[in-house]
């Protein structure tokens, strides 16, 4: 038996021998946490990281928030229910009412909230149940580089094939749409022509009774792809899927999950786009750091029986508690704003640090979701003369930052994107420390594994 006092290498060792194979950060984040606080994590030996994971992108006001914290003990110290299913709570109704607060007006004016199980993929299960059950159709229209979540239906839309080659039996009749991505353009086109030609292809697709898709039960859509390696939708692109299917009477679903509550410099990412979606999927942010996720929706496709759509955990109050304080404080202190000014400050350290490595491509992103492109100057330029997508020099660069006391993601084609997510509330100074300590692993990996490739300044 391991106690208090062990170190690092022992809770990993233990860790490893007991947990399922499938484990994941261990893996390029060898830690072993013992406190947290804000935008810093503490090992069990005491080394400290500025942490730009923040539970992927759930940490909107980073850990231990002295508001969540106090929401949460309010609770409990007054003996309140934690567990209630769908019953309701004075929590639970203070929660509807800041979330229904947080969303766009025209959005919000018109919606009503489904409590599910308590992933985001448990969300977007049931926004594509609901889509079928309101208009009697099957299929599914999804996109490339998309990512849902890890459960059936959801990693059925997901376009990272790698994923899904070893599970049988997926749901069937998803169709996998070109996402506008500038960098890897998937025409080949650089500029507003990638994002027009993607519009026309899906236009085109969804008018051509030879395209082998039936009528779709709804389009699902990140307004900013996250796993997929901080992919912004352009806002021109979005507003065309909107009125694509709103032409065609096709429920728009946005997945909000990585992206709602501020994190893109926007209280929600649709609203850089300003359209109003048919459905919205929630989680990670809304939750405070809890398990809590929702599907809000137009209230035109609320046909669902009673009891046709459950979970056991939907009623969790902690989560709501924590989720209130954290959507009252994003709000009362406009975190979405700082989100953007913190997210522009951020960004310019990565792209000072793309004008001298060669070896990265391309920093992108929206407020405080952003990525850094690594690629490998020696391969073969495609047609817009960007290099290949190098995943294990993301991951170098992932390890070297790791060891200077900074934790990251990667994501993206060949894992080659760096991703960054930290809390909503990191200070200028450690945006700062993250900048210096990415510009000084990407120096650091590249003089050491390859030749150097500075750009003369």
């Amino acid at each position: 038996m391991i106690g208090d006092e062990s170190d690092t290498d022992d809770l990993l060792t233990q860790q490893a021998r007991r947990e399922s194979n499938a484990r994941t950060y261990p893996r390029s984040l060898p830690l072993a946490i013992d406190r947290a606080e804000g935008a810093i994590l503490e090992d069990v030996d005491g080394n400290e990281y500025v942490d730009c994971l923040a539970g992927a992108g759930t940490l909107a006001l980073g850990h231990n928030h002295p508001a969540v914290v106090e929401r949460m003990e309010r609770l409990l110290e007054r003996d309140r229910a934690v567990h209630t299913l769908d019953l309701t709570t004075p929590v639970k109704e203070r929660f509807v009412d800041r979330l229904l607060e947080s969303l766009p007006d025209e959005f919000a004016a018109n919606a009503k909230v489904q409590f599910c199980s308590p992933a985001g993929t448990d969300a977007v299960e049931a926004a594509l149940k609901l889509a079928k059950t309101a208009t009697g159709n099957r299929s599914m229209l999804a996109f490339q580089g998309g990512y849902h979540g890890m459960t059936n239906g959801a990693l059925s839309l997901m376009g990272d094939t790698a994923a899904k080659e070893p599970i049988p039996g997926l749901m069937p009749d998803v169709h996998h749409l070109p996402y506008p991505h500038a960098y890897r353009c998937p025409f080949g086109l650089g500029g507003e022509d990638c994002w027009r030609t993607s519009a026309e292809y899906v236009e085109r697709t969804l008018s051509n009774p030879d395209s082998g898709i039936v009528d779709p039960a709804g389009m699902i859509v990140e307004p900013v792809q996250g796993e997929g390696g901080a992919v912004p939708a352009p806002a021109e692109w979005l507003r065309e899927m909107r009125r694509i299917t709103r032409e065609r009477e096709i429920p728009l679903i946005v997945d909000e999950i990585q992206t709602g509550l501020g994190r893109t410099g926007e209280l929600y990412a649709v609203e850089h786009a300003d359209i109003v979606p048919d459905v919205m999927t929630l989680s990670k942010a809304v939750g405070g750091g809890l398990p809590l996720s929702v599907v809000v929706y137009d209230e035109s496709l609320d046909v669902w029986e009673p009891g046709a759509h459950a979970g056991t955990f939907r009623g969790n109050q902690l989560g709501m508690a924590a989720g209130v304080a954290t959507i009252e404080h994003v709000l009362e202190n406009d975190l979405d704003d700082r989100a953007a000014e913190m997210g522009d400050r951020l960004r310019g350290h990565l792209e000072e640090t793309a004008a001298q490595f060669e070896a990265v491509g391309d920093v992108r992103g929206r407020g405080l979701m952003l990525g850094m492109e690594l690629v490998d100057p020696d391969g073969e330029p495609d047609s817009l003369g960007h290099y290949p997508a190098d995943g294990d020099l993301a991951s170098a660069v992932q390890s070297e930052a790791f060891d200077r006391g900074l934790i990251v993601e990667t994501g993206g084609r060949h894992g080659s994107v760096v991703r960054f997510l930290p809390p909503l509330t990191i200070s200028k100074s450690q945006v700062d420390e993250v900048g210096e300590i990415i510009r000084e692993s990407v120096r650091a990996v590249v003089a050491d594994d390859r030749t150097p490739t500075e750009v003369p300044t």
